[in-house]
């Protein structure tokens, strides 16, 4: 059989799957040159000097759609098919942005803490909060994602604005400066890619222009906002609140960051439900089954198509 190089946990069910297709490998004990197919996900990738030590490999698939922790120009150079598994998580994480935006509108950490205090028993009423209906949203990355927490707003009489590398055939209103998109917006979602070109994009300028009253929500990676600007601005009230799925150091999170009242921390779950995540698993196992089957793959990234 084949030699697979295992990077990360998976599933059972992935790993039933492909234990009947291929020999498995772990990190701490592989032959490099026997190794064909790699399976990983989005926060290990694949690391550039690993991925120079396999002479005879042919595709990476990710389990996960962000693929910043792979080099995939270098990999289509060397002819390495890199895959992602996109759509079936458009709507978890979609629904994970939404979460947190409400969270931050309405206080929920803080109304929870209130009650199991027995704070509402002694002091009465918890203070107001404030309508997440009617809000002008600005997404970062108008990709499929994007797309589907535009739909997710969109009931709540929600004005869309939007900010991409190029502007799309949608009726929400497009910003080529994401700095003029944020002076106008209320809440910035992020489900920018990770990478280089988006690194800390979200920075002091953009959060002081979004505001004290305004919300900052990262849905897509860590790098994409300046973390230390980010907690800056919460501590003196330059901008008003944040939930946060991700992280720059993630699993690290700084302890002031930690500390604040006024931030909704996740644990880079956006996409963590049963049901999502057996369909991830599912795609990624396909992606490398199929390739076994007839040197295609199901769901390649963008710098792959075609190979």
């Amino acid at each position: 059989m084949p030699d697979l190089l295992q990077i990360g946990g998976i599933t059972d069910a992935m790993k039933a799957r492909l234990e009947a297709a291929f020999t498995i490998h772990q990190l701490a004990d592989f032959p490099a040159d026997k190794i064909t197919h790699v399976v990983t996900n989005g926060h290990d990738g694949v690391n550039p000097d690993l991925m120079a030590s396999l002479p005879n490999l042919k595709v990476i698939s990710g389990y996960g759609v962000g693929y910043d922790a792979i080099d995939a120009t270098e990999a289509v150079r060397r002819g390495i098919v890199v895959t992602h598994t996109p759509n079936v998580l458009n709507q978890e994480v979609a629904t994970t942005a939404i979460l947190l935006m409400l969270s931050c509108y309405r206080e929920v950490l803080r109304d929870d803490a209130y009650v199991r205090s027995g704070d509402w028993e002694t002091n009465g009423g918890a203070p107001l909060t404030r309508s997440a209906d009617n809000q002008t949203v600005g997404i970062l990355g108008l990709g499929r994602i994007g797309q589907a927490i535009a739909d997710k707003l969109a009931p709540w009489g929600t004005n869309i604005l939007y900010h991409s590398r190029t502007k799309k055939d949608v009726a929400y209103t497009y910003y080529d400066s994401l700095l003029a998109m944020a002076h106008d917006s209320d809440v910035i979602i992020c489900i920018t890619p990770g990478g280089p070109s988006t690194n800390k994009i979200v920075n002091a300028e953009v959060m002081n222009a979004l505001g004290s009253n305004g919300t900052l929500i990262n849905v897509s990676r860590g790098s994409v906002v300046d973390e230390t600007a980010l907690i800056e601005a919460l501590e003196t009230g330059a901008l008003g609140w944040a939930g946060l799925d991700v992280f720059e150091g993630e699993p690290h999170v700084p302890e002031r960051l930690r500390a604040l009242p006024n931030v909704t921390l996740l644990p880079h779950v956006g996409s963590a439900t049963h049901e999502t995540r057996t369909a991830m698993g599912g795609l990624t196992v396909d992606n490398l089954l199929q390739h076994l089957k007839d040197g295609t793959v199901v769901t390649a990234v963008p710098e792959c198509a075609g190979m």
